[in-house]
């Protein structure tokens, strides 16, 4: 799921469609000032105007979004692409005189000073709109031609539908077939040398980003392995009347696909997301820096040689690891050891197995100081996860973040790194060490498959509450 389809065209589109928009009102000025002869009794002030056609940028966008224009299966339409952008054009700037109208009472402060610049924008707006469209189709054909930021696909099945999307795959489709799994009966013999006996082989080897799993048979299999592996995976079955019935579907190679989403946090959610991370979290950062600095100061005065920040390997999305940073409650001779070399170290490894039985918790664990203790009560030692979500390692909210030699113990490792994992989550406001292992992990999966907006922002205000009431970690 690195490479997400159409996802970087998608956002191409919005920033070319914000272009568009405004050069289309700066022409639209220019031409009433300078090229049209009848006279005006308004004050010329173009970057005034365009600036206001900037700001007014949302209301294009939802008008857009709403008709479907970042939509896959419109945006490759043309002919549906262009009479909803000519709706779109006349639609928005309706919507601005609308706004203008409410908004600018003294008629000289209106954005439309005289209305036939209205007109001469709506017929830019659609012009621009479609030129700027084109142009990026048209990039985007030059780059698939050139065999750039194609989705690599594994073929996966006993199926005719095997051996056409083998045959008929084409870099215009935004597809490059790259082996198949399966008989030699649905392989073509061009394809033999790159036909496997065993999906995790190819994989190991092809590297795909994508499986099309053809047929009916080992369907969760596949799809499995294809989760592990943080790939898409597309389903086609042998009865092609079956798919048409079941939801959105896509026809690659004149085969019809369907793509199975493992969590809703995709394509322009994603997007989302990283937004509200960076605004929320910039915020957040802004009134924690006080306190995390007082919180450093306090440790060095501590324990001066002892680093006051902790750096713990963890694993995020895509099963990547970064440095989880938190402010060190551990005594600096247990920092950085695993609970079970801790135990030992200090000559009590009865408690590493105690801690392990107990969800890795232990009440008055001896390796915490007593600063360390009041840190994590009230869940301060957390403060600099901030900076991690700044810089894109974990979100606000999202599942628990890993350590690598905790992924023994998650048998759907794949499908909850296939989010970034969070500062927060569900199963942190569920109970926390109240509830057992097997909980926690069922809540993050969970989160993954059912995520919303409305559900981080509920996770959000709960976890305030948790922390206000001092119902942090023990």
């Amino acid at each position: 799921m690195k490479k997400e389809p159409g996802l970087l065209y998608r956002v191409a589109l919005v920033i070319g469609d914000a272009f568009a928009i405004i050069l289309a009102f700066a022409f639209a000025y220019y031409f009433r000032i300078h090229v049209d002869p009848r006279p005006f009794f308004f004050e010329s002030e173009i970057l005034q105007f365009i600036g206001v056609a900037a700001y007014l940028l949302p209301i294009w966008f939802i008008i857009l979004a709403s008709m479907g224009l970042y939509n896959r299966s419109i945006i490759s339409r043309r002919l549906l692409t262009g009479w909803r952008l000519a709706l779109a054009s006349m639609l928005g700037i309706m919507a601005i005189i609308t706004y203008d109208f409410f908004t600018n009472i003294d008629s000289s402060n209106s954005l439309f000073p005289v209305r036939i610049i209205a007109i001469y924008a709506g017929i830019s707006c659609f012009v621009s709109l479609v030129l700027v469209r084109t142009a990026i189709a048209l990039t985007r054909k030059a780059l698939y031609r050139g065999n750039h930021a194609l989705i690599k696909v594994l073929i996966v099945g006993n199926n005719e539908n095997t051996r056409q999307l083998l045959m008929g795959i084409a870099p215009e489709s935004g597809f490059r077939a790259v082996g198949a799994v399966a008989k030699d009966a649905y392989i073509p013999d061009e394809w033999k040398k790159r036909q496997y006996d065993d999906v995790d082989e190819a994989i190991r080897r092809l590297r795909p980003d994508a499986i099309i799993h053809t047929g009916n048979k080992d369907l969760e299999i596949v799809k499995k392995k294809a989760i592990d592996h943080h790939m898409y995976y597309y389903y086609s079955p042998s009865d092609n009347s079956i798919i048409t019935l079941s939801g959105k579907v896509d026809f690659i190679a004149g085969v019809p696909v369907m793509l199975i989403n493992t969590t809703p946090l995709m394509g322009g959610a994603r997007i989302y997301k990283r937004v509200f991370d960076l605004l929320l979290g910039s915020l957040a950062t802004i009134v924690a820096l006080p306190f995390m600095l007082i919180i450093y100061l306090l440790q060095k005065i501590i324990a001066p040689h002892a680093p006051a920040i902790y750096r713990d390997r963890r694993l995020t999305r895509f099963n990547r690891e970064f440095s989880l940073l938190k402010f060190r409650s551990i005594m600096p001779e247990y920092s950085g050891l695993s609970p079970e070399e801790a135990f030992d170290k200090m000559g009590k490894p009865e408690l590493a197995v105690k801690y392990r039985k107990q969800g890795d918790y232990l009440k008055n664990d001896p390796r915490y100081t007593k600063f360390g203790r009041f840190l994590r009560k009230t869940s301060l030692d957390e403060l600099p996860q901030l900076l991690n979500v700044l810089k894109g390692d974990i979100s606000l909210v999202g599942p628990r973040a890993l350590q690598p030699a905790e992924l023994k113990n998650y048998g759907d490792r794949g499908l909850i790194l296939s989010v970034k994992t969070g500062i927060t989550g569900l199963a942190q406001v569920s109970g926390r060490r109240n509830i057992s292992f097997n909980e926690r992990r069922a809540l993050d999966v969970y989160y993954v498959q059912n995520w919303t907006p409305a559900m981080d922002i509920t996770i959000l205000f709960r976890t305030i509450g948790i922390v206000l009431k001092h119902d942090g970690a023990k």
